[in-house]
């Protein structure tokens, strides 16, 4: 087991969870929310980090269309945060495990979308992709050691139950009676969040060298796809869920195309690889208490 676990933007979806599965194993935690730890500030890391800690850094500017007309803040959490934190791990003899996103990849025109290796060159899309690529850059260049400083690259991260992620959305908009619109014109890997602080916790353990890993559940899937899933297996009908095209409803900013991650190369490196996307989104809409009954028909999308 390693040594104490520091978690940037405990307050957040994945960090909450990662806090939550971490004192469950009797880890030594500290978990830091946001306001308890501005990433953007160099004076706190320095105060903060401990030699032989594995920090986790889960702090992130997620808004991928207010990054369009912020620039400067997005810049702020996801390049110089981490550069802050990574420095300081430096030279603290930490070890930094820092969370990034399939946004810094998309499908290039003409080329067959295949999903990404960490190997692969990086091809954002948009403010919020290249500040996230910026961070990955700076973690590697402050922490060249491949055991010291790792980039996690995760995508579609998602609880489900109450929250705004796009499982919840679509579990709550199962219940109703309404057609739903759903892009069928950008595919990625729909990431249990479970999983992931699963993943993050045995790649400190284990010590599996990067420089960059790929979480992410396996397989690869469209939004569209996604959301018909959550209606079968929340006993709804998939028929409801209508495919669209990214342009039915415009956003501030461009989102990739095809983003799926491989854990091809991770695996290779020591990572166990997440379960499949589907067995994933199963045991979360249970965990939520909103998956279908054994003995509720679920209605055929066929037809």
């Amino acid at each position: 087991m390693s040594g104490r676990i520091v978690i940037t933007g405990a307050g957040g979806q994945l960090g909450s969870c990662l806090a939550a599965q971490a004192t469950d194993q009797g880890r030594d935690v500290l978990a830091l929310t946001s306001s308890q730890w501005n990433i953007t500030d160099p004076a706190a890391a320095e105060s903060i980090v401990k030699s032989g800690d594995v920090v986790i850094n889960c702090a992130a500017y997620t808004n991928v269309d207010g990054a369009e007309s912020d620039e400067e803040a997005a810049y702020a959490v996801n390049a110089a945060g981490p550069e802050h934190i990574a420095r300081s791990c430096a030279r603290a003899g930490a070890q930094l495990l820092h969370v990034s996103t399939d946004y810094v990849f998309d499908a290039q025109p003409g080329a067959a979308p295949h999903p990404f290796e960490p190997s692969d060159p990086t091809t954002p899309v948009g403010v919020y992709g290249h500040s996230k690529r910026a961070g990955e850059e700076a973690v590697l260049a402050a922490l060249p050691d491949a055991g010291q400083g790792i980039v996690v690259r995760t995508a579609w991260v998602y609880t489900g139950g109450t929250g705004k992620d796009f499982v919840a959305v679509m579990q709550r908009l199962a219940a109703g009676e309404n057609p739903v619109d759903v892009v069928d014109d950008q595919t990625g890997s729909p990431t249990y969040v479970a999983d992931l602080a699963a993943a993050l916790l045995q790649i400190a353990d284990d010590r599996v060298p990067g420089p960059i890993l790929h979480a992410a559940n396996e397989g690869a899937v469209s939004r569209f796809e996604q959301a018909r899933a959550v209606f079968e297996e929340c006993g709804a009908d998939p028929a409801r869920v209508r495919p669209v095209s990214s342009a039915h409803n415009p956003r501030p900013a461009p989102r990739p195309s095809y983003s799926a991650l491989s854990s091809r190369e991770s695996a290779a490196a020591g990572m166990t690889p997440l379960r499949p996307w589907r067995a994933a989104l199963v045991a979360a809409l249970a965990a939520s208490g909103r998956v279908a009954s054994p003995d509720r028909p679920i209605p055929s999308s066929r037809g």
